[in-house]
């Protein structure tokens, strides 16, 4: 018989992920003020992409618990459907094609509008790590994302979220708004301008998984792809400013 995870973790798994960016870049930056290096809080902005892989890690090893307790297997939910398969390739290209859009074009005009650069929010990003560091963010952080992103929000918490009797838009659209959210915390810049724009860059992009996870769940390892493939890019140009 399916069992039901306590109801609490559905909110829990909502804040998780914002929250832990924030708390490890934080302990970082205690770290190089206890080994008094300077710029303590810069140098652990720095390390954003592992802040990230800490934080997936955490959050797989926690899903995978959450999901036995329901008598599931997490690696299941990236089963390709082969019966359908013909009929959900159709749907890749559009979807990726509004995937890019959904992504870049609040990006930019948020950063225009907000913060008077289209290219602010990249110029935040592109830090300079180690040779090893970058090349190894180069597949733990686009691996772990694809991984563990989507399934927090929309194979976990908004099925959870509807379970517990709350109305679909409701369901779809607090998990949008906490995946938009988390990217403050990636990295956490204390200026109200970046954090302002890096909360609602991906809100549009999160509507749009959320309605596409609510329709068609069996799209995930699909979306999983899509996903893994955007941050790699993200990947190659921190790579691009290695040192």
């Amino acid at each position: 018989m399916k069992q039901i995870s306590p109801p609490f973790w559905p909110w829990v798994m909502l804040a998780l992920r914002t929250v832990a960016f924030i708390a490890i870049q934080s302990s970082l930056a205690l770290f190089f003020i206890f080994f008094e290096l300077d710029v303590p809080w810069r140098r652990a902005a720095d390390w954003w992409p592992f802040v990230v892989v800490i934080t997936n890690i955490l959050c797989l090893l926690i899903l995978t618990r959450l999901f036995r307790q329901q008598s599931r297997r997490f690696r299941d939910i990236f089963t390709i459907r082969r019966e359908f398969i013909k009929k959900d390739l159709l749907l890749v290209l559009p979807i990726l094609i509004a995937s890019g859009l959904l992504s870049m074009v609040p990006n930019l005009l948020l950063a225009q509008a907000i913060m008077g650069d289209p290219q602010a929010i990249l110029d935040a990003m592109l830090r300079s790590l180690p040779l090893w560091a970058a090349i190894a963010s180069l597949v733990l952080f686009p691996l772990t994302q694809g991984l563990v992103e989507i399934p927090v929000y929309f194979s976990y918490v908004m099925p959870a979220f509807k379970q517990q009797g709350m109305k679909n838009w409701l369901a779809v659209g607090l998990p949008a708004f906490f995946l938009s959210l988390q990217h403050i915390g990636i990295p956490f810049i204390l200026d109200s301008k970046y954090l302002l724009v890096r909360a609602l860059m991906f809100l549009p992009f999160a509507l749009f998984l959320g309605l596409l996870m609510r329709w068609r769940p069996r799209l995930l390892p699909y979306l999983a792809v899509m996903h893994v493939l955007m941050d790699a890019s993200m990947a190659v140009m921190l790579l691009g400013v290695a040192y």
